[in-house]
């Protein structure tokens, strides 16, 4: 949709109603009316990022390649390090064919935020595709050392660089691919599967002389119409095949029927692929509020993933780990926390076992998140404490800082309230977060007034106050407000 058609819509509902809207479309898979509700939602608010993100995920569904890039590239204008909109750029690259810049977005995604599945599976199929693509890494030398420097090379050169199949189709060439060999048909059926037979009813449509000398109402040629349809499959078929050749789906078939001697379950042919599928559909359903969808899916999963052998899933204890972090978090919200406590040391276990770093460090933050929910705040504080050396960012470090914090606040530790309050505000300024910055302030100044120090405490209301205004933020504005003029009240009194 143009950005004039964008401007012509008059949205009727709040934002956050047409997002919600969206989503549902997304997860039903009606992915032209979720582009609509999307755009509609943009106009009220046109820099939202996780709109923009939302939005890029439909067109990566429609083989919209370049509207999807372009979407996921908005949505990290103004935060380069939104690990959404870097997760689903990488999703664009490699939907585009364009594998190894998808590489480069999935590690520096998985720098940001190591605890996450999805950049994890994402660097392992990126790499996967380019092997396929061009062999192994040591099968190839580049002449210039380094990350990207080929690619740069050929852009001085004034040539662009561009993934095998994406290249327009020329009539000439297009009437070359039709003469393609009964081995390389046999392969494309394979992949194209129920395409096919849409790809042969669009090749014997060419054949009909009169019917390609017409024109679309729009004036486009119905020839160069049906050569495009027919360039998209190619492209498909290519993308598909570097994925995973059929050679390699046909030997690992073999391979399964032979362990499994038709287990009760059938494997997937690619697991790697259904793994990361799976969570994908697990997390958008949690997403769009759909939470016990999102648990009887993760349980599904999860049952399938126990049976199978380590040999098949290699990063079986870590794929497990993530599947019962799913399934706790949808019992948080579903308010069943012994559920989720359950889950969530199951998760913990499995990282101490297998020595996972970062899934230890999520599980540690989910039990904190679950202690602290049911009142038990001192077991909150053990197990954030405990993730504490295992955290890199400082974003992360301000959020947990924060959270333990709070839990001393609750059970009247002050001063040790007011040390984490700091030490969230410290990282919250390393990272310009202006929201933490205003949770953490105010954290620091309720514990100063709880400990007598009216001085200090108004002095960090008032940075508060300031970041409230800033962030537009009504409801925190009024609240702070309030406490502010207890705490000067608490002044005048000392100074009578």
């Amino acid at each position: 949709m143009s950005d004039n058609e964008e401007g012509d819509q008059v949205p009727k509902s709040s934002f956050s109603a047409y997002v919600a809207e969206g989503d549902q479309l997304y997860l039903k898979g009606e992915y032209i009316k979720a582009i609509e509700i999307y755009t509609t939602a943009l106009v009220l608010q046109p820099d939202d990022k996780n709109c923009l993100v939302a939005r890029s995920k439909c067109y990566v569904k429609m083989g919209d390649s370049a509207n999807a890039l372009r979407d996921a590239e908005a949505s990290l204008n103004e935060d380069k390090e939104f690990f959404k909109g870097l997760y689903q750029k990488a999703e664009a690259l490699y939907t585009m064919g364009d594998f190894e810049f998808a590489l480069v977005f999935f590690h520096r995604g998985h720098k940001l935020r190591p605890e996450l599945q999805e950049f994890r599976l994402g660097i392992q199929k990126a790499q996967e595709a380019i092997d396929n693509s061009v062999g192994s890494p040591s099968s190839v030398k580049l002449e210039n050392k380094g990350d990207l420097s080929f690619f740069h090379k050929k852009k001085k050169e004034g040539k662009s660089v561009k993934p095998k199949g994406l290249a327009r189709t020329t009539k000439k060439e297009q009437n070359q691919q039709n003469k393609k060999s009964p081995k390389s048909e046999k392969t494309a059926k394979q992949l194209l599967g129920e395409l096919y037979s849409d790809k042969e009813y669009l090749e014997k449509l060419l054949k009909d002389e009169d019917l390609i000398k017409g024109e679309m109402r729009s004036g486009e040629k119905v020839q160069d119409l049906i050569l495009n349809c027919i360039s998209y499959l190619d492209t498909r078929t290519e993308f598909w095949r570097q994925q995973k050749p059929v050679y390699a789906r046909e030997r690992d078939r073999k391979l399964m029927q032979q362990k499994w001697k038709r287990a009760e379950q059938s494997l997937p042919s690619d697991p790697t692929g259904y793994v990361l599928k799976s969570l994908e559909e697990i997390d958008a359903t949690m997403a769009a509020g759909n939470v016990t969808e999102s648990l009887k899916k993760a349980q599904r999963v999860l049952k399938t993933v126990e049976r199978w052998s380590e040999e098949t899933v290699p990063n079986k204890k870590e794929v497990l780990g993530n599947l019962h972090s799913c399934i706790g978090n949808a019992l948080i919200d579903l308010e069943d926390m012994d559920g989720a406590l359950e889950s969530h040391k199951k998760d913990l276990d499995l990282s101490r076992q297998n020595n996972l770093t970062d899934a230890k460090s999520r599980a540690l933050d989910n039990i904190g998140r679950v202690y602290a929910r049911i009142g038990k705040y001192m077991q909150a504080i053990e197990a954030w404490e405990e993730k504490i050396p295992l955290v890199c960012s400082s974003l992360e470090k301000t959020w947990l800082f924060h959270e333990i914090g709070r839990c001393y606040l609750e059970l009247e530790c002050f001063e040790e309230a007011r040390d984490y309050g700091l030490r969230s505000l410290e990282a919250a300024n390393e990272t310009g977060d202006e929201k933490w910055q205003l949770n953490a302030s105010v954290l620091v100044a309720q514990s100063e007034v709880k400990l007598g120090n009216h001085n200090s405490g108004v002095e960090h209301f008032e940075r508060a106050l300031e970041w409230a205004k800033l962030l537009r933020d009504n409801p925190a504005k009024e609240a702070i407000q309030k406490a502010l003029s207890e705490a000067r009240q608490y002044l005048t009194e000392e100074s009578t």
